[in-house]
């Protein structure tokens, strides 16, 4: 059942069914959402909404108390293999934190030029580390560790850079620098997380060994194009225990890395693969790395689909009931930006844009590159500017498909934008 109920009424536990008045006002991204973080319920009572509709069939009602915290049901006993293979459900004991100097923000535009040189070195040294895992030899971390550590000084500075310019990636490479953005996704995430410094190098190297499992799959298999049989399906699915046990033989990998590399595939209300575990039972790494993996992976050209539009997919990731932790979700959100990087947006100007640059004062009003005529329908010089909140400049009007209008090879475009008006 639907009810309007004033902003000052509202309270956590409601399921936000619509926010009424203009959407200049509104102070979410998001349409429909279980409302379950103070910080939003305080955002919402301070906006200009007049009122908001709720469903108290997915939510709290007006005069409902707050239920319970959810028991998580258990899943299946695990098989004897499951439970050698399990690493132990514990926080590893901090690292002595690594010596670096101070880093001082920048614009993208700044970092653009060494976070793509870090993206083609750290490209070249997965692809021979996963040749190595076909051949059979034993991973170790010794030649990522300092590519995780340029990652992580350049996520520092500005993570917009190297966020965006992993993401742009075609087809063929995806396997290899999948594992690069999941790692600058990673540790971005944990910066927004606030989680202790020593362990941000472990959590990228997480991010970039998650998938090694995968060198463990037919490559006819692995880069099929169209839809796989249910005996290819299940033996991708076999990836996380055979990078696990690939990892374990390795000796130097830190637990935190094996935790993602077995556990990014298992779901929030445990439907997830290898275990079935659910809830808090997923350790904290694996659920980061559950909701990084899933975006860049969606976010990306692969040989069986192309990849959505960034805001098309943090849409379609909070629809996903259960698969992910709500809250996690909604901090990797704001971790990126409400417009992140590489979006193509329709502006008030009857101009197309793309999104260049984030604006930390205010995610709802980033740095934008116009640079197409929508009655004209051509290319135009490229404008960047920080898009207005009023009527007074240019402004964002929705989100657009790529593949609607005829841009000619969209990944250049976007690199090439980028690059210029960071």
């Amino acid at each position: 059942m639907l009810r309007r109920v004033p902003p000052n009424d509202v309270r956590l536990g409601m399921f936000i069914h619509a926010l009424e008045g203009s959407w200049l006002h509104h102070p979410f991204w998001r349409k429909r959402f279980l409302l379950t973080d103070p910080a939003d319920l305080q955002k919402l009572q301070a906006s200009a909404v007049p009122m908001v509709v709720i469903d108290e069939e997915r939510g709290l009602g007006p005069g409902a108390s707050p239920p319970p915290p959810p028991a998580v049901a258990p899943g299946p006993a695990p098989t004897a293999r499951a439970l050698s293979a399990a690493p132990r459900r514990i926080d590893p004991a901090p690292a002595p934190a690594r010596k670096r100097n101070v880093l001082a923000p920048c614009s993208a535009r700044e970092e653009f030029a060494r976070a793509n040189a870090i993206v083609g070195r750290s490209k070249q040294a997965v692809t021979r580390m996963f040749n190595e895992a076909r051949l059979g030899k034993a991973i170790t971390c010794t030649s990522v560790t300092p590519l995780v550590d340029e990652i992580t000084d350049s996520v520092t500075r500005n993570p917009s850079a190297l966020i965006g310019i992993a993401r742009l990636k075609n087809a063929d490479e995806y396997t290899y620098l999948h594992s690069v953005a999941v790692c600058a996704l990673m540790i971005n995430l944990a910066r927004h997380l606030e989680i202790d410094e020593s362990l941000i190098r472990d959590i990228g190297l997480a991010g970039m060994l998650h998938d090694v499992g995968k060198m463990a799959i037919p490559l006819d298999v692995l880069n099929k194009p169209g839809k796989l049989t249910d005996d290819e399906f299940a033996l991708v699915r076999q990836h996380p225990e055979q990078g696990y046990e690939m990892l374990l033989k390795g000796g130097d990998v830190p637990e935190i890395a094996l935790e993602v590399c077995l556990h990014h595939h298992e779901k929030y209300d445990g439907t997830g693969y290898p275990h079935r575990l659910a809830g808090e039972t997923i350790s904290r790494w694996a659920r980061m790395g559950a909701v990084c993996d899933v975006y860049d992976a969606v976010t990306s050209n692969r040989p069986y689909k192309d990849g959505w539009a960034p805001t098309e997919s943090l849409s379609r990731m909070e629809e996903w009931e259960g698969h992910f932790e709500p809250e996690l979700l909604a901090r990797f959100v704001r971790s990126i930006g409400i417009w992140p990087v590489g979006t193509l947006v329709r502006l008030r100007s009857n101009r197309l844009g793309l999104v260049v640059g984030e604006n930390k004062a205010d995610p709802t009003r980033p740095r934008v590159s116009a640079f197409y005529s929508i009655p004209g329908r051509e290319l135009i010089a490229p404008e960047t500017m920080t898009v207005a909140n009023s009527f007074k400049g240019d402004q964002i009007i929705q989100r657009e498909d790529p593949a609607h209008w005829n841009l000619g090879d969209w990944d250049m475009l976007q690199t090439t934008l980028i690059a210029a008006g960071a």
